[in-house]
């Protein structure tokens, strides 16, 4: 009886330290999922990931044609040294552009006509930020523009370079920041105008329960070489996204919507952006 005594307290004991084991486990996972989720809303976060950003802008011309511009945007961190990690952002577009749409805004210098659909420019950033977070997170590097467009109406033609940086906060549940770039073309064809073209991008993340977030990251572009009333693309709104995993593969998903309130005449009236974004923690 002893012995049966002995044997249901142990049992009762292994039984403890597993449901211990479990509960800690799923905190472990809750709390990895927290920080991965932390690290995907940080444009410069220690993270490899490859984002595929679709953008599909709606109401251009006369006819309310579509635009579509879909983004691979791998992102490779490297560590420099114990301090300073170098973050590389690549930006691919793949861009269609309807026949009767005249221009397009993703384009430095908005040119061209006829149905087209291929490589636009692609845009590599090299930020060097803090290997250690603090509660201020920055950023900064240099931004080139190659000109790999495979038709003359997709790109601009021009090698471009400027300064981008990020700056952003966390407090818990929250992810608020800013990106910023700015660029300018210093060779390519001379047969097209030159490239002088800014990029601000503000985020805000709102972290819910069970991966979900809100968020709205607008981006608001100029091009200094266009007419006053035709320099500015100013979006607003937002959306809403979601982390999980399939199998062991963590992934990143929101679905976001925007309205331009101040735009080009060639530019869309509002945008429908979709994200599905690979993630690879170390």
């Amino acid at each position: 009886m002893a012995y049966q005594v002995f044997s249901k307290k142990n049992l009762c004991m292994q039984i403890a330290v597993i449901l211990s084991m479990a509960f800690s486990t799923g905190t472990l996972a809750q709390s990895t999922d927290a920080e991965l989720q932390a690290a995907t809303q940080n444009p410069v976060a220690n993270l490899i990931s490859l984002p595929f950003q679709n953008n599909t802008g709606f109401g251009i011309g006369p006819n309310n044609e579509a635009v579509n511009v879909l983004n691979v945007q791998p992102v490779i961190p490297f560590a420099l040294t114990d301090d300073f990690n170098l973050i590389t952002r690549t930006i691919m577009p793949l861009i269609y552009v309807p026949g009767s749409v005249e221009g397009l805004d993703v384009l430095p210098q908005g040119v061209g006509s006829g149905t087209k659909f291929g490589l636009g420019d692609i845009n590599i950033t090299a930020f060097l930020s803090p290997a250690k977070t603090d509660k201020v997170i920055w950023a900064i590097g240099p931004s080139l523009t190659i000109p790999t467009a495979t038709d003359s109406l997709l790109g601009s033609k021009k090698w471009s370079v400027g300064p981008s940086a990020v700056l952003l906060v966390q407090p818990e549940g929250w992810t608020i920041g800013i990106l910023a770039r700015q660029l300018w073309s210093f060779a390519g064809d001379d047969d097209r105008g030159n490239v002088n073209q800014g990029l601000v991008q503000p985020f805000v993340n709102y972290n819910l329960d069970d991966g979900w977030y809100l968020v709205s990251a607008p981006i608001v572009t100029v091009n200094w070489n266009s007419d006053t009333g035709d320099r500015w693309t100013v979006p607003v709104g937002g959306g809403a996204g979601k982390l999980f995993r399939i199998g062991s593969q963590p992934i990143n998903t929101s679905l976001q919507g925007y309205y331009n309130v101040e735009k080009p005449d060639l530019a869309p009236d509002w945008t429908l952006r979709f994200q599905v974004q690979l993630l690879f923690p170390k």
